[in-house]
């Protein structure tokens, strides 16, 4: 089974992707996983490839043809990467999303930043990724139809999201 698993910065992706590994038993890759690969490959740091993959929209296509080979080579896997649910062929896609100012709670907590400069990123961000998954692969990431499941993860904790998704595999797969 192929799982994908997306959602903005903050809404717990990695988090979720982690324990429905450990509950299902089978691995997961990461969109940042990928990307931290691809720093190595260039001989940069993280630091440095991601200013160099700013201006270079062939690291973004890259990054997303390296999860569909991972994942065409993969019985069992969940991929995780706001953008895996377009590119991967899944069995299941799922899309986690939260309120900006729980997924800024998450971020200030995570990177040690106030919430005032976790706020401004998190519009900054949004912005600029939107237009460029628009300019880059004509996608809308408003559009959820893609996705199987839509998790609002600011009302569940992580077990919980983990448990609805199992419950709704399970559902699914009778």
């Amino acid at each position: 089974m192929i799982i994908t698993l997306g959602g903005l910065a903050g809404t717990g992706t990695t988090t979720a992707a982690k324990k429905l590994s450990e509950f299902l038993n089978i691995p997961f890759i990461s969109a940042g996983d990928v990307f931290r690969q691809l720093a190595v490959e260039h001989n940069m740091s993280l630091l440095e490839f991601n200013e160099f993959a700013e201006g270079n929209d062939e690291i973004d296509i890259e990054l997303d043809k390296r999860q569909v080979k991972i994942a065409k080579e993969s019985d069992n896997l969940i991929v995780e990467g706001r953008l895996s649910a377009h590119f991967v062929d899944a069995d299941y896609k799922i899309w986690l999303m939260a309120p900006d100012h729980v997924r800024a709670e998450r971020i200030c907590d995570r990177e040690n930043k106030s919430l005032e400069t976790v706020n401004y990123e998190i519009k900054e961000r949004t912005v600029s990724e939107k237009k460029r998954y628009l300019e880059i692969h004509n996608i809308n990431i408003d559009d959820l139809s893609v996705y199987d499941l839509i998790i609002n993860t600011g009302t569940f904790d992580a077990d919980s999201t983990a448990n609805i998704i199992i419950q709704s595999i399970k559902k699914i797969n009778r």
